[in-house]
């Protein structure tokens, strides 16, 4: 059994550490916590030992702590970082490389530049066995795990018949649980946004991508606007859809009105946290155009990289084969299972 810690319990380490603590073969040893708020409550109440920053400690006097990040870290074989953007670099540098322990990192974190984390992107679609023998390993955000599961296929099919992707991001201002984070009543866009690099990272330097991403006023997942110029002639709609019929993490809906629709349906069936863990390729909104498909689906932000993670993990202490991996992340995740009640709630007319 291997021992791993959760460095981080918000919106990405409390979904992940729920999850792997239902895996045999993980000892979850604690769960790290950066703010003396409920989340430590929380915590403790699923029967999670707590750990927080040595020098933390007294602001966390009132709740039940099992002792520090720095100690607990010597005793695992990977720590999961799902501590707040840009604390995961100085985690690595104080705590992980001193104790000579494995980490993954989540999408908050960079990969070039002065504080880069890692030299790797992990996608389990597209680089899943690059992962085996790095000490440290980035996965990807939401948006950027979300590409991975839709260029991928497509290349594989249509390889050079592809001149280029385009796609408009339009990602949700704050998580469902974010109560800190004001949604504003602003469409922003963001400056060089990370996800073209962070994307080509893993796909090729080469990947003819072209990306915008804007932010708009809604906590409901993202949405992506992908238009896919082909040399010559596109594919039908339905060759499209076929393509991704039996991609796993990939479901393909029909009649919803919006995002809300699908947060909606997850919650009445009992989704944990309300998420599906997968893109949603909204087919009735797909449009072929001469030479370029028009493809929209929606990506369910941070609930689309707890399995991932899970598959990411299974790379890093087991080297375990791929096929075999995704069926021991299905065991926990039920992704399928989902998929099917998706696409049988939003099937077509």
């Amino acid at each position: 059994m291997k021992r791993v810690f959760v460095n981080g319990y918000g919106s990405i380490g409390s979904r992940i550490a729920q999850f792997i603590a239902d895996d045999p073969e993980i000892d979850v040893v604690g769960v790290g916590k950066y703010s003396p708020d409920e989340k430590v409550t929380d915590a403790v109440s699923r029967g999670f030992k707590v750990y927080v920053p040595r020098d933390k400690k007294e602001s966390f006097k009132h709740f039940k702590i099992s002792g520090s990040i720095e100690d607990i870290i010597r005793e695992c074989d990977l720590v999961i970082d799902a501590a707040p953007g840009g604390i995961g670099y100085t985690n690595k540098n104080t705590v992980y490389e001193p104790n000579n322990v494995k980490a993954i990192f989540q999408g908050g974190e960079k990969i070039t530049g002065d504080k880069a984390v890692a030299e790797l992107i992990f996608n389990s679609r597209v680089n899943y066995e690059k992962a085996f023998d790095e000490k440290y390993v980035m996965q990807g955000s939401c948006n950027v795990t979300g590409m991975g599961r839709i260029l991928q296929p497509l290349r594989e099919k249509y390889g050079k018949k592809i001149k280029r992707y385009d796609g408009t991001l339009l990602r949700r201002w704050a998580d469902l649980e974010d109560s800190k984070t004001e949604v504003k009543d602003s469409i922003e866009w963001t400056l060089k946004p990370h996800h073209n690099e962070d994307v080509k990272s893993y796909m090729g330097a080469d990947t003819p991508l072209f990306i915008r991403v804007f932010k708009i006023p809604t906590r409901q997942m993202h949405v992506h606007l992908m238009d896919i110029r082909f040399d010559g002639s596109a594919p039908s709609t339905s060759e499209i859809l076929n393509l991704y019929k039996n991609e796993y993490g990939v479901a393909t809906l029909y009649n919803a009105k919006g995002t809300k629709d699908i947060r909606d349906f997850a919650e009445s069936i009992k989704f944990n946290f309300k998420d599906t863990n997968m893109i949603h390729i909204h087919a009735d909104l797909i449009e072929v155009q001469d030479d370029v498909v028009k493809l929209t689906y929606s990506d369910d932000q941070t609930g689309i990289v707890v399995p991932e993670n899970h598959l990411l993990m299974q790379a890093m202490l087991f080297k375990r084969k791929k096929e075999d991996a995704f069926k021991h992340t299905e065991q926990l995740f039920h992704m399928e299972e989902k998929k099917k009640l998706l696409e049988g709630h939003f099937k077509k007319q």
